[in-house]
Formats: structure tokens, sequence, C-alpha cells
């Protein structure tokens, strides 16, 4: 018996699931989990499904899970529990975020394959090599930037690369690039935006006393730091912490926001619905 995840979005309307059962009956499948949401402002179902079945050839499963659902302008997502996303990771200087998913990575905790590391600096090289991952440096200036992304997109295509992470990576993406990967850009970034924009968040966010940090993941748009929300996290601020305790305690809150977002992306878990998404734990 093969694992199969699925996840399906289309307008709200009677019948999907009994389609859905049928075309996996058809498949010989049994369901193991299922997980489903209706949108009430946008009226969109999503659904993510995980089934049994002894067919081993996907594309047969497919075939057999389209005709079922020929009826209800679907759009389904179908890939074998074993076959891993592989997930291109960007970088720029600093590494918090790199060393937490490639810990997490060894593990087994984040199920991902990592086929290759991209950085416009080479300060984190030595990092990718330990773990045995290649290591791409494409510098980026704004004369070579459409240059710089036409490679990365290359390496993309090259390494059948599922996502991206920018994993602390320290330049805007063109709209180009953004559109040309749609939901499958992963970003982190401090809670403090828009209200503290610039060089050192932590130190602005220390001079105006907050009271809470915290870190957002989300898909990249062509609208810098607005795209939609994959996880979010806070911690509560002491007065008398200094500027570098905040900025310390900030790099902890956006290793773990990112590495539940890659691994949720990883899963597919995550389904957009217009600029919202639906996350399925």
């Amino acid at each position: 018996m093969d694992r199969y995840v699925l996840t399906l979005s289309c307008p709200d309307q009677p019948g999907i699931i009994r389609a859905f059962a049928e075309g996996v009956v058809q498949a010989q499948g049994n369901i193991v989990d299922n997980k489903q949401y209706t949108d009430p402002e946008t009226g969109t179902f999503s659904m993510r499904t995980e089934f049994d079945s002894p067919v081993g050839d996907l594309g047969e499963v497919r075939r057999l899970l389209d005709a079922a659902l020929s009826a209800y302008d679907a759009t389904i997502t179908l890939r074998p529990e074993s076959q891993r996303r592989r997930v291109l990771l960007m970088v720029s200087k600093a590494d918090h975020c790199l060393l937490d998913l490639l810990y997490r990575w060894e593990n087994g905790e984040l199920p991902v394959d990592i086929p290759v590391i991209v950085s416009n600096h080479t300060d984190l090289q030595p990092i990718a090599e330990r773990h045995g991952i290649p290591f791409v440096h494409i510098p980026v200036t704004k004369e070579t930037k459409p240059d710089a992304e036409a490679a990365l997109l290359a390496l993309v295509e090259e390494h059948a690369v599922d996502f991206v992470v920018l994993a602390r990576y320290m330049q805007v993406l063109s709209d180009s690039l953004c559109a040309a990967l749609p939901g499958r850009i992963i970003n982190i970034h401090h809670s403090f935006l828009p209200g503290f924009k610039g060089a050192k968040p932590y130190h602005q966010a220390h001079a105006r006393g907050v009271k809470l940090i915290g870190a957002t993941a989300h898909y990249v748009t062509a609208d810098l730091d607005e795209g939609p929300i994959i996880e979010q996290d806070v911690a509560r601020v002491d007065h008398a912490w200094t500027a570098e305790q905040l900025v310390a305690h900030g790099r902890d809150v956006e290793r773990l926001v990112l590495s539940r977002a890659v691994h949720r992306h990883a899963e597919d878990r995550v389904l957009l619905t217009g600029v919202r998404t639906i996350v399925f734990d």
C-alpha cells in the first residue's frame, strides 16, 4: 500500500466529498486523515487528505480522482507521501535560520530534500560544505540583478526545486521573479513591519519600549512583506532588556516561525485562497 497526500480547492457545492470518496474507492483506497474548510467570504472549499492505495502508479491514481471530480472545477495536487518536497535555501550573512533548518533536516524533523543553498555572499559557504550541500554564490548588484535572478531560476529548474525559502536573504526580489514562482517562495521577517522599517528594527523597537517582539513567515509577492501569512509568533519583552537581548530573542522567534512554516508547506498543509492561507495542522 502506498500513502498519497492530496490537496483540493474548488467552489463549495454539494457532493464534493462524495465524489472524492468515490475516486478513492476506484483506486481501491482507504482514507486515513482528512481536514476540510469552507471560507464563508469567498465560498472556497479547501481540503487536505491522506489515503492509502495499492495502485502504485501515481498517474493512474490521479486519473481516477480527476475523473471522479471532473464536475467540480477543482484544483488538485497529489503526491506519494514518500516523495519529499525539494527546497532551495537562500541566505545572506545571518546564519541563525539556516542553521536551525539544517539541524531539523539532519535530525529528520523537516521532511524535505535540500539540493542547493544560494547566497549573495560567501560568508555561509562553510556551513553548506559541512552539511554536504552544494553552495552557489550569486552576487547581486542593481546592474546584475536580472542576470542573478535568471541564474536562480535556472537552479530551480536544474534541481527540480518545489519551493524556495529566504532564510534571512537580504535582497528584495523583483516582481517578475515573484510572478515566476507564485506561492513557492517563503520569507521570514520581524513582525515590527511596517512600524519599524529600515536598519536595526530591534534597536528601533527598544527605543520605543515595545512589550512584544515577533516574527512572521509569509509567501513572497510583489507587495513587499505583504504576502499571504503562513505562521506567526511573539515573545514578551522585559523592560530591562537591552537592544542586544531583543535581537537574540528575536532570532529565536524567527527560527521557530520559519521552521514551522517550512514544515507545513513541505507537508502540503498550506492552501492559498486569495490573499489568505488555510493552514491544516
